[in-house]
C-alpha cells in the first residue's frame, strides 16, 4: 500500500518510466491521471471496442453516447472508427473531461465531452446535481448506440431507472446500448457463498445487493430478473445471451463484468 504522501512521486516515477521506454503517447493518459478502472487503459479500450462492433453490430456513420466517459479510455479506440460518425460523451470527474477536450477533441473534432456536475460522494463531493435530476444534454433520439461501462456498478435503482429513462429518450427506435453489471443470479451467489468471487456482496436490499453498507455505492449487484424487468418497463429488450462475467469467480465468461446488451423498441 502506497501512503497517500509519497503517491505523487510513485505516479511521476511511472510516467517517466512510460516515457522512456515508449510506452506512452498522445491519446493515452498520465497513469497519475486515470482516476477509475483496472487494467491497461490501452487493453480495456480495446477490448470493448471489439464488443461493440461484434456483438452490437457498432457502424462508422453512427453517432455514439459514451456514459460516464472517464478520461476517454472507450473513447481512444473509437477515434480511428467513427470516420463519418459522432461521439458525445460526460462524465463527473472534471479533470478527466479537461484532459479529453485537450488530447482528443483538438485533433477529431467529431468527439465531444462535457462535465456532469452531478454530486459523488468520492468522485465529485461539490456536485449541484443528484443522478435522479440530471437531464443528458442532448436532445431525444439522437444517438445510435450507447454504452455505460462500470457505471451502474456505482448506482442504487432510484438513479438506475432515472438513468435509463433518459437513455431511451435520447436513443433512436432499435438503437442499442452495452452496459456492464454485477448481475446476481444463482449462480454467481452461489460462487459468493463459496467465497470464490472477487466482490462478496452481503447485504441485500430492494433488487440491489450491496458490497458495503456504509458506502453502498462502492459496488452494487442487481438481480438478474430485477434489471430484466425494468428495461421493459422502459421499452428496452434485453438481446440475448447475457454475457456473463468473471468476477463472481466463473470458469466461463466474456470480460470481467457482466455485459447486457439492450435495444429500444421501434416505435
Amino acid at each position: 500500500m502506497i501512503k497517500d504522501a509519497l503517491r505523487p512521486a510513485y505516479w511521476f516515477a511511472l510516467d517517466t518510466i512510460d516515457r522512456l521506454t515508449g510506452r506512452h503517447d498522445a491519446l493515452t493518459p498520465p497513469r497519475r491521471l486515470i482516476f477509475v478502472g483496472d487494467g491497461s487503459f490501452t487493453t480495456v479500450g480495446r477490448e470493448f471496442f471489439k464488443y461493440f462492433i461484434d456483438l452490437c453490430g457498432l457502424e462508422p456513420h453512427a453517432h455514439v453516447l459514451d456514459v460516464g466517459c472517464g478520461i476517454g479510455r472507450m473513447a481512444v479506440p473509437l477515434t480511428s472508427y467513427l470516420a463519418s460518425g459522432t461521439y458525445e460523451g460526460f462524465d463527473i470527474v472534471p479533470k478527466g473531461i479537461h484532459w479529453c477536450n485537450k488530447k482528443i477533441t483538438r485533433r477529431y473534432p467529431n468527439f465531444r465531452f462535457q462535465i456532469a456536475d452531478i454530486y459523488n460522494k468520492v468522485y465529485n463531493p461539490s456536485g449541484s446535481q443528484q443522478a435522479t435530476e440530471y437531464v443528458f444534454p442532448y436532445p431525444n433520439e439522437s444517438f445510435d448506440f450507447t454504452f455505460l461501462t462500470s457505471v451502474f456498478t456505482h448506482m442504487l435503482p432510484l438513479d438506475i431507472e432515472h438513468y435509463i429513462s433518459e437513455i431511451v429518450r435520447v436513443l433512436k427506435p432499435n438503437g442499442k446500448a452495452l452496459i456492464t453489471h454485477f448481475l446476481i443470479t444463482q449462480e454467481s451467489r452461489d460462487l459468493i457463498d463459496r467465497g470464490l468471487s472477487t466482490f462478496h456482496f452481503r447485504d441485500s436490499q430492494q433488487g440491489y445487493w450491496s458490497r458495503s453498507e456504509e458506502d453502498p455505492e462502492q459496488a452494487v449487484g442487481y438481480d438478474e430478473r430485477f434489471l430484466v424487468d425494468l428495461y421493459k418497463r422502459h421499452g428496452m429488450s434485453i438481446i440475448q445471451p447475457i454475457h456473463y462475467g468473471s468476477w463472481c469467480g466463473r470458469k466461463q465468461y466474456l470480460s470481467f463484468q457482466d455485459i447486457l446488451i439492450t435495444q429500444k423498441s421501434s416505435g
